[in-house]
C-alpha cells in the first residue's frame, strides 16, 4: 500500500471514530474543513476558531439557496467567534458584532453588536472605533452622544489608512454638536486612552 493511501485509510479511519459530541461541535459547516484545524480550534486557539467560523460563513454562502441551511452555517459561525472573542481576539469579536448587527446566526440584537465593537475598539481597533462612533452618533444599540461619539472618531482617525480623513470629517461634525468643556474633556479622555495604548 502506497504512504498516500494508507495515510488516507488512517485519516478516515480517525475521522470514523469520532464521537457523537465531536461531531456535533464539527457543525454543518466542517464537512470539508480540515481535521488538524479542527482540533485547534477545539484545543482553544482563538484563530483557528475564527477561521473555523469564517469557513462556516463561506459555506453557509454556498448553499444560499437553503435558508434554512444558511442559517444553520451562521449559527455555527457564530458559535466560533464567541469562543474566539471570548478570549480577546479582535477578529472574533468583529465577527461576532457584525452577526448581531445584521442578525445572522444570533438574533439581530444593536446592544449586542455595540458591545462586541467596543471590546474591539478597546483593543485599538481603528475600523471598530469608528464604528462605534457612528451607533453613539446615531444612537443605534447604545444611548447617543456625540460627546463619545468624538472620542471614538478622534481615536480612529488618529491611525494612518483609507478612512482616516472619513473619520476625521466625522469627528468634526460630532464636535459641532458638544461643548467647549464636553470638548476639553473628551479630548483629555482621548490623550490618556492613547498613552496607555502607545500605537
Amino acid at each position: 500500500m502506497k504512504k498516500h493511501s494508507r495515510q488516507l485509510v488512517l485519516a478516515i479511519l480517525f475521522l470514523g471514530s469520532l464521537t457523537p459530541a465531536l461531531a456535533q461541535i464539527a457543525g454543518p459547516g466542517t464537512t470539508e474543513m480540515d481535521a488538524g484545524l479542527l482540533a485547534k480550534a477545539n484545543g482553544g486557539d482563538a484563530s483557528a476558531q475564527v477561521q473555523m467560523g469564517d469557513n462556516s460563513c463561506a459555506a453557509g454562502i454556498k448553499a444560499a439557496q437553503d435558508p434554512k441551511q444558511l442559517a444553520e452555517y451562521y449559527k455555527e459561525a457564530a458559535a466560533w467567534y464567541r469562543k474566539a472573542a471570548d478570549q480577546g481576539s479582535v477578529a472574533g469579536q468583529l465577527h461576532l458584532a457584525v452577526l448581531y448587527r445584521d442578525g445572522k446566526g444570533v438574533p439581530r440584537d444593536m446592544q449586542q453588536a455595540a458591545e462586541w465593537y467596543r471590546k474591539a475598539a478597546e483593543q485599538g481597533d481603528a475600523g471598530a472605533q469608528g464604528t462605534l462612533g457612528v451607533l453613539y452618533s446615531m444612537g443605534q444599540g447604545i444611548t447617543q452622544s456625540y460627546s463619545d461619539a468624538y472620542y471614538w472618531f478622534d481615536l480612529a482617525a488618529r491611525v494612518k489608512g483609507p478612512n482616516q480623513e472619513k473619520y476625521a470629517g466625522y469627528r468634526q461634525m460630532s464636535g459641532a454638536h458638544i461643548t467647549a468643556d464636553e470638548l476639553a474633556d473628551v479630548r483629555e479622555r482621548a490623550t490618556k486612552w492613547l498613552a496607555a495604548h502607545p500605537r
